[in-house]
């Protein structure tokens, strides 16, 4: 995973923002999951900025549960410019979501990311890491990892293990891996090549793709917050607060 000079930096993105929050309840009632405010700001535009920093020029976000208050949120946005991709009559998961939204995502590597994730950048922001590491002849997709021991609010079994040349195995049943999926990824079209109709989740096509040892990781450089209840805000605020000193 080496840098090229004809490599390019992803002008498009896709936000996943159509899920239902419920462990986010009681706050989810009555707003979408993306619009929770975590130190002063939405999810949703801890993403889309970091995204704008990117370079990222077009976002697709996927909306679904409490659409309407995302659509009016996001349409007082210019930069990145914003497609919505309306699965209010079906909801298709992280796989079939980005399925629907490809004609609006070109052909090129795009950046994928969950509108509810949220990081800490190190010394050079991690979607240009991503994009300088990302090498369209050996890999299908370059997922941004975050360690699990280190991370804020997160205290899961993990989701990968990473050989040394950055490639990816998912992490055995009942087992524990050092890692897990940050929520930020480049994804190649080809990716998506003979994916099931309808509804399913994006897991299926990872594993395709580290069975054809075409799916890597890197590293997360700072510190990545996972927001997935209520208690977990103040947890996250407090360590942005200690990151600006």
């Amino acid at each position: 995973m080496t840098d090229s000079p004809t490599r390019h930096a992803p002008r498009r993105a896709m936000v996943l923002a159509a899920g239902l929050g419920t462990r986010m309840r009681p706050l989810t009632d009555t707003m979408p999951k993306p619009l929770v405010r975590v130190d002063g700001r939405a999810l949703l535009d801890h993403v889309l900025d970091r995204l704008d920093d990117a370079g990222v020029e077009r976002a697709v976000i996927n909306v679904h549960y409490l659409a309407d208050q995302i659509i009016a949120h996001t349409a007082k946005r210019t930069r990145p410019q914003i497609v919505i991709s309306d699965e209010r009559g079906l909801l298709l998961d992280t796989g079939g979501g980005v399925v629907k939204a490809l004609p609006e995502l070109g052909e090129a590597p795009f950046f994928h990311i969950n509108s509810d994730t949220i990081w800490i950048d190190g010394v050079k922001p991690n979607l240009t890491r991503l994009a300088e590491s990302f090498d369209p002849a050996t890999m299908d997709a370059l997922l941004l990892l975050a360690s699990t021991a280190g991370s804020v609010g997160y205290d899961g079994r993990g989701d990968f293990t990473m050989a040394p040349d950055g490639r990816l195995q998912r992490r055995a049943e009942r087992a524990v891996a050092p890692f897990v999926y940050a929520g930020a990824a480049i994804l190649s079209p080809a990716l998506f090549d003979r994916a099931p109709p309808g509804a399913f989740s994006l897991t299926k096509l990872f594993d395709r793709a580290a069975e054809a040892g075409r799916l890597a990781g890197l590293r997360l450089e700072g510190l990545w917050m996972h927001v997935g209840t209520p208690d977990s805000i103040a947890e996250a605020e407090s360590a942005i607060r200690d990151s600006t000193g």
